[in-house]
């Protein structure tokens, strides 16, 4: 079966066989396939590697596909879960609540993309020092949970990037955030 294009000539590409079988083991997972092969995880599939073979299939096709089955394997695997916690009662006051908060987006570490495809570092860096400053109310122009939201960045192909299914997960929770603050 041939599912992706393969390499022309004399060249080599990935192993068919290989890739197939990963391939037919991440339907599986995901309930696209028969259900005897041994589910695989968003992490074996980023650290997946491919006997090179002549005809073999082309890498950056496999690549790409493999990335949006990372992204799959990824939402399924957890449901998602709240970043935010409920509104700041008790001991802990509305303003040490969100210094918490920045912290964490301070914290924060993204893995890189598959093949140098992701959001551009320096963009998402520079997006999150905002987040941090309108959480701890030291900027003139604070962010809103739905900025957050609406935001759009730059990907790269090649240079290094940011995940963008970790990028976007983050931001959905920290946009909830925001919607407490203001």
């Amino acid at each position: 079966m041939n599912r992706f294009p393969r390499v022309m000539g004399m060249r080599s590409g990935y192993d068919p066989i290989d890739v197939d079988s990963l391939i037919s083991r991440i339907e599986a997972t995901l309930g696209r396939g028969g259900r005897e092969l041994v589910p695989v995880t968003a992490d074996e599939v980023r650290r997946a590697t491919f006997r090179a073979r002549r005809g073999g299939y082309n890498e950056t096709a496999v690549d790409f596909a493999l990335e949006a089955f990372v992204v799959a394997l990824e939402t399924r695997a957890k449901a998602p879960v709240p970043l935010a916690m409920t509104e700041p009662t008790g001991e802990m006051l509305r303003e040490e609540w969100f210094e918490t908060q920045a912290a964490r987006v301070e914290r924060v570490a993204f893995r890189s993309g598959r093949m140098g495809t992701g959001y551009n570092e320096d963009e998402i860096d520079a997006f999150l020092d905002r987040i941090v400053a309108t959480l701890r109310g030291t900027t003139d122009n604070p962010l809103t949970g739905q900025a957050v939201r609406d935001a759009k960045f730059a990907t790269v192909l090649v240079r290094p990037g940011y995940l963008i299914a970790d990028v976007d997960s983050f931001l959905a929770g920290i946009a909830d955030v925001l919607d407490q603050r203001y």
